[in-house]
């Protein structure tokens, strides 16, 4: 792999609130929710990674046309920190990583560009804000690779970006999407 930033889009959820698959959930314009942060981050980032739970189910058959490298994570159960440590064993050459979730369909491409540029002007750590609240992605650059790899709960990168508080850059946006989750069937219609 070149050595470029890389999309993360951790898409191996357990939906455990949703009831079901919620990655599979038609949104509005009846596109998969995956499949809509899918396009979002690959539209951004030519390279990037979609961590799955099982290369061989519907959300990882859903992509494979796209474009996206999918990737599966064996320990998808243990959190999604396992998935983050895999998509970056996966990308070693890569200049950073944004790391997107794949139940944040509505997170504009212009936000991803933003992230991105922010690792291309040497940002160590960079996230959106609305209204204050952080959001979606989140990027990292090169430096943050073993630590990233070394994730394994399911709080994902936040002890990162914690514990490297002074490194952390904050893009003020106007687009709620950036803190949208859709984690209840009725979120969807939000």
């Amino acid at each position: 792999m070149s050595s470029s930033i890389v999309g993360i889009l951790l898409a191996a959820g357990q939906s455990t609130r949703f009831g079901r698959n919620k990655l599979l959930h038609l949104l509005n314009d009846g596109t998969p929710m995956v499949l809509a942060s899918a396009r979002h981050l690959h539209k951004v980032l030519p390279q990037t990674i979609v961590v799955v739970e099982d290369a061989s189910n519907d959300v990882a058959k859903i992509l494979a046309p796209e474009g996206v490298q999918v990737v599966e994570n064996p320990l998808a159960s243990e959190g999604m920190g396992t998935g983050i440590a895999c998509a970056v064993a996966n990308s070693p050459d890569a200049r950073g990583w944004v790391i997107a979730l794949a139940d944040m369909p509505c997170i504009p491409t212009g936000v991803i560009q933003a992230v991105v540029t922010g690792l291309e002007q040497d940002a160590g750590i960079v996230a959106p804000v609305y209204k204050k609240m952080r959001g979606h992605p989140v990027g990292f650059s090169a430096r943050y690779a073993q630590a990233l790899m070394q994730l394994h709960s399911d709080e994902g990168a936040r002890s990162v970006i914690q514990a490297n508080s002074d490194s952390l850059e904050l893009i003020e946006t106007t687009e709620r999407g950036v803190i949208v989750d859709f984690d209840t069937p009725g979120a969807c219609r939000t």
